[in-house]
């Protein structure tokens, strides 16, 4: 049994390391295409089947983001971001209920060790992954601010000839800074933790005593997708509002 912090290498492409958290994530990106294009083709005027669940759920999203904005055409405008973030994140999240994590893969020497370096492994248990996902969410929270509201209204936000709006928006930037740091390490503990303990339990009592745990990742994977496209839309609905109001 092996349980690394860092994503491990399967391949690499010259200098670059190709980590087998990359490969998941890419591989999520591809389904997700492939799925998108043939969806797009057999789109129905009524629809039945496939598009009928997925226009479910997407309504369900529109309307929940509705609860929160409580102005339609915003919701509508932050959708495809919101849309994207959470189904990337929870199929990122769920592969760590996928047989094979952590006991499918190659053995390589490590350290002088001969280490078990796993093929599935979940893209949210590097944190390489979730900071890129945080990045985008507040970087994507800034452009929408400046967008919806006009740059000049955005960056009054931060900047001001009044000394005490300059140090609230200081505190402003700081805030922001933050919010990478707990995007990423949350979604980073909580996935990694649930990695390593199914890869515990597994390897002590492989057969029965995994399945709870496996239901239990399961919740906790759509918990924190949930989690992290809401507060990505809070944010975003805070970035939009004007300071006035």
């Amino acid at each position: 049994m092996n349980i690394s912090l860092a994503a491990e290498p399967i391949f690499h492409l010259g200098s670059f390391p190709v980590t087998n958290t990359l490969i998941m994530s890419w591989l999520i990106v591809l389904v997700l295409i492939i799925f998108t294009f043939i969806l797009k083709n057999r789109i129905k005027e009524i629809p039945t089947g496939i598009q009928n669940a997925v226009e479910a759920v997407f309504e369900a999203l529109i309307n929940f983001m509705d609860s929160v904005t409580h102005d339609h055409e915003k919701s509508k405008k932050f959708f495809p971001l919101i849309a994207t973030i959470f189904i990337f994140v929870i199929l990122s999240n769920w592969i760590e209920v996928v047989p094979g994590l952590g006991t499918i893969g190659i053995y390589e020497h490590i350290h002088g060790k001969e280490v078990l370096v796993p093929f599935i492994r979940s893209s949210s248990a590097d944190l390489n992954v979730t900071l890129a996902i945080a990045l985008i969410s507040v970087i994507g929270t800034q452009i929408f601010g400046a967008t919806l509201l006009g740059f000049s209204k955005h960056l009054k936000k931060y900047i001001s000839l009044n000394p005490l709006y300059t140090f609230v928006g200081i505190l402003e930037i700081f805030a922001e800074l933050a919010k990478i740091l707990s995007f990423s390490f949350r979604l980073f503990g909580n996935i990694f933790a649930g990695e390593v303990l199914l890869i515990v339990v597994s390897n002590l009592v492989p057969y029965v005593a995994p399945l709870p745990f496996l239901l239990l990742e399961i919740f906790v994977g759509f918990i924190q997708a949930l989690i992290f496209s809401t507060l990505t839309l809070v944010f975003l609905t805070m970035a939009t509002t004007e300071a006035a109001h």
